[in-house]
């Protein structure tokens, strides 16, 4: 079954108007010598320069300031729906990864990973094969869902939508025990949504209504690529169905209470807590067997099985047809991937034109549980110098002793809950650039003309491993993303911090850049992931991993009053016109934000040994680190894509996260920030926690 990792550094953005009078910034005193860095990647230093607009104050839009002239002049590509800094190393990394298997598709005599990259990639492609097949690949499990006569055999359809890619109103993913991280358990909840939100099916305005309606066509033209009757009518009553599920559904700022969602029992137990559904069946086709149960939505959970058992089966019939076809269209005739990407991408998102098939066939290829570590494998050989993994090992340890120091000087916290937070940070495990143990890839047969066999076999594969390690102890070697994904994620389970080799490139991290900006950006992303740990979630598991309180009951409360503070900050951001920022529910990446900033800048002091930074290209250290900063969040969106990211994403906007320094004393003496500047925060309100 499928499993997903926390990942943490998702980018977005949107122009906040700058106001004020345009004055320069005031360079505080620094010495002047100039220093001249060669061979950094961006620029003179590692910042690009260019990109900043100097007419604005860093105290009215410290965004613009870094990267405004870089937004007005930048044009969206048509198959984008946002871009910026993640993006421009995303592209290089695909460009990577195309070259890799651009070779091994024209070599001859392959053998073992490389061939099953190859023969992906080739089936992948082979547009005039797909075209011809027409739904003939789904067919088997239309006639499954046609065949639905019970609720037993619906439960039993449910069941195997790991496999079939369909959607399932109550998911399990094999997950870790929170309670025993050593131990894997079975993680229960309610999905099933086709949009990406509940409040896309609840709020009641008007830009929801019309993406209502489209959905509704939508919906009607995919059943009628498999002829079904009365499409318009079976649309309404799939939409109606998916509403029901979303009214029962937990907001998401809930969804993220770790102890709202920690309620264990033991499998022997869970058709008596939750009655009424066919447990048996559901589980029976991933024979997934491990006795240790998590429903993450108790109430949501009890409520959707009435819904199963309320529901007329032609619907559910309808609404597996459709879900089906849709969640299969990237492998179906190009007509159907269209009508798809008409509703996903272009009404949904605001992209204009699909992403070339390569781009798509490198995606599809390249998720953790796909052929992604296969092909990681060799783009670390080429791409991944063994100096960078050194470097930033040296960075991570820096940024672990500046968090200690930070820890100790801590008023607000008491000795006490103090021991415990050396204790978690002293056990935190670093893993940097690619897996120590790579994923075997022994026994998976892929064809080179059949794409949704191949899909289906890869999905079988783990599947099957899943099941073969789901009552040994837990594989701490495991990763969460493959090396050539720009990303990184915290594990509270394992207490790791994980960086793969992607991100660990220029605009985040360049060993020829000023330490400065090293520190700005991929230090601060550093921080960031260590900040995981102690944010309103992480900070409810210990250095083992277990989540337990190991807080004092004033302490805790003390660490609450200051996250209430930066939920409120955050959620008075308003991107687009009556949509605000969702300051609970991006509260631990906030949270992860100020505090990485806090710990980068306190390790950029520390490396300079007492001494002052020097000047280069009339900027000073402080503020070179800043920069770095708000260059990382760089980006442009749809407003469709804004939209998204507001509602259903856990993340604050990337042009939002770009002003994490106001709540920073030195940010405001490093640009000389006043009263009456409109990032300006008073003392007293600017939200110091880590």
């Amino acid at each position: 079954m499928k499993k997903t990792l926390l990942a943490s550094l998702i980018a977005s953005t949107f122009v906040l108007a700058a106001c004020g009078d345009n004055k320069a910034p005031q360079v505080s005193q620094a010495p002047t010598e100039q220093v001249q860095k060669g061979n950094a990647e961006l620029g003179s230093f590692g910042v690009d320069l260019t990109a900043r607009n100097e007419a604005v104050k860093p105290g009215d839009d410290f965004f613009m300031y870094a990267s405004g002239t870089w937004y007005d002049n930048f044009e969206m590509p048509a198959d984008k729906t946002r871009y910026g800094a993640f993006s421009e190393l995303a592209d290089k990394s695909e460009e990577q990864v195309k070259q890799i298997i651009d070779e091994l598709a024209s070599a001859k005599n392959l053998t073992g990973e490389k061939k099953l990259i190859a023969d992906f990639y080739h089936a992948y492609m082979d547009m005039d094969s797909i075209n011809a097949k027409g739904l003939s690949p789904i067919q088997s499990t239309l006639n499954n869902i046609a065949a639905i006569d019970s609720v037993k055999s619906l439960t039993e359809v449910f069941g195997n939508a790991w496999l079939t890619g369909t959607r399932s109103p109550i998911y399990a993913g094999l997950w870790y025990n929170r309670l025993d991280p050593n131990q894997y358990q079975l993680s229960v909840g309610v999905g099933g949504l086709g949009l990406p939100d509940r409040d896309y099916y609840l709020e009641d305005t008007e830009r929801f209504a019309n993406i209502r309606q489209a959905y509704l066509a939508h919906i009607a033209q995919m059943l009628s690529f498999a002829k079904v009757d009365n499409a318009e009518q079976k649309a309404e009553q799939i939409l109606a169905l998916e509403t029901r599920i979303a009214e029962i559904q937990w907001p998401r700022e809930k969804r993220r209470d770790r102890d709202l969602t920690l309620n264990q029992l033991e499998r022997d137990q869970l058709s008596d807590a939750y009655p009424n559904y066919d447990w048996n069946s559901y589980f029976a086709p991933s024979g997934l067997q491990v006795p240790n149960l998590n429903i993450s939505q108790p109430e949501p959970v009890k409520a959707v099985i009435g819904i199963i058992n309320d529901t007329d089966l032609a619907v559910w019939k309808d609404y597996l047809t459709y879900h089906t076809i849709s969640g299969n269209a990237n492998y179906l005739p190009e007509e159907v991937y269209q009508a798809n990407f008409d509703f996903f991408g272009k009404t949904l998102s605001g992209q204009q034109e699909p992403r070339p098939r390569w781009k798509r066939a490198v995606d599809e290829m390249s998720s953790i549980e796909s052929l992604g570590f296969a092909i990681g494998k060799v783009y670390v050989e080429k791409y991944f110098p063994e100096s960078s993994k050194q470097q930033m090992s040296e960075l991570v340890e820096n940024l672990r002793t500046a968090l200690g120091e930070r820890i100790k000087g801590l008023d607000w916290m008491g000795e006490e809950t103090k021991v415990n937070a050396q204790a978690k940070l002293e056990a935190f495990r670093p893993k940097i650039g690619y897996p120590d143990k790579w994923q075997s890839f022994d026994g998976l047969t892929i064809s080179d003309s059949d794409v949704l066999a191949n899909v289906h076999n890869l999905r079988k594969f783990f599947n099957a491993q899943d099941v073969e390690k789901e009552l040994q102890p837990t594989d701490r070697e495991r990763w969460g993303m493959p090396p050539q994904q720009v990303n990184a994620y915290y594990n509270s389970s394992f207490n790791e911090i994980v960086f793969p080799a992607a991100i660990l490139q220029a605009p985040f991290f360049d060993p020829n850049a000023d330490p400065a900006v090293n520190y700005g950006a991929i230090g601060a992303v550093i921080g960031h992931e260590m900040g995981h740990g102690f944010d309103d979630q992480g900070s409810k598991s210990d250095a083992k991993g277990i989540q337990r309180n190991w807080w004092t009951d004033s302490d805790r409360a003390a660490f609450e009053a200051k996250a209430d503070s930066l939920a409120a900050q955050y959620s008075a951001y308003e991107p687009i016109e009556g949509n605000f920022v969702n300051g609970r529910n991006s509260l631990g990446e906030n949270i992860g934000d100020v505090g990485g900033l806090a710990m980068a800048y306190h390790a950029y002091k520390l490396s300079l040994k007492g001494k002052e930074a020097p000047v280069i290209d009339g900027l000073t250290g402080d503020q070179r680190f800043f920069l770095a900063w708000a260059q990382v969040w760089k980006e442009k969106r749809t407003e469709q894509s804004m939209l998204n990211q507001l509602r259903a994403g856990t993340h604050a906007p990337g042009r939002y996260r770009a002003l994490a320094p106001r709540n920073h004393d030195a940010w405001y003496e490093a640009f000389n920030v006043q009263p009456g500047d409109a990032l300006y925060l008073a003392p007293e309100e600017r939200v110091r926690i880590w």
